[in-house]
């Protein structure tokens, strides 16, 4: 009788497991989760962040966000909105801004929303309204889009503000034309194959890697 074939088995390689040691001696141990230290760590989080209690993570990063803003237009429930929101909180950004539908795709984002800063504005108006007063001193927070439009100029060749409000429309049409108004801006990306644009949470990533090249790295 031949053996029976065992099927493999998935193990997850992320993570850490239960917590070895005496936790209370940890440095960060009024930080750490007490359900997290029994059972393990699989979030994806730097290690850093290992055994922490999510509020003392949003907590750290609030105390190191970097000055811009990032803003969607939501008027087609968009699946890019979840990956922006992502990007945003891999570069540290001060907060999203979902302007139109309330509702948006989480799927993208892979839980990264429970680390970032995430408001609603249900108009364009009332975003505008918001940066109005939102920069440095109570001033206007300076808009800049992303859209290739005739008349645009080149992302790479343009000084960012530090502070800003970087405003992202939907896959295909773009940014509405209310949302062009009223930008300070208009920026593309430099491209140089057949397609006539690129995906808008590639796009958004480009952007907030350049302006953390400009005001991080330079």
């Amino acid at each position: 009788m031949s053996e029976e074939i065992q099927e493999p088995i998935a193990v997850p390689t992320w993570g850490v497991g239960p917590f070895e040691g005496d936790p209370n001696a940890h440095p960060d141990f009024a930080k750490f989760d007490p359900e997290l230290l029994a059972s393990g760590d699989t979030r994806n989080v730097v290690d850093r962040y290992r055994y922490w209690k999510m509020e003392e993570i949003v907590r750290e990063l609030d105390g190191r966000r970097h000055p811009f803003h990032v803003a969607i237009e939501n008027w087609q429930h968009d699946l890019n909105i979840g990956s922006i929101v992502r990007n945003a909180n891999a570069f540290l950004a001060k907060a999203v801004h979902i302007v139109g539908n309330k509702r948006w795709n989480r799927r993208g984002a892979m839980v990264t929303d429970r680390y970032q800063h995430v408001t609603h504005h249900p108009t364009i108006e009332e975003l505008i309204e918001w940066a109005s007063s939102a920069g440095p001193n109570g001033g206007k927070l300076p808009i800049v889009a992303i859209d290739n439009v005739p008349g645009c100029q080149q992302l790479e060749k343009y000084e960012l503000p530090k502070e800003c409000l970087l405003l992202f429309g939907q896959e295909g049409p773009g940014l509405s034309q209310a949302a062009l108004d009223a930008s300070d801006v208009v920026l593309e990306i430099s491209q140089f194959g057949s397609t006539r644009s690129i995906n808008a949470s590639a796009a958004a990533a480009i952007t907030m890697h350049t302006w953390v090249m400009q005001h991080v790295f330079s």
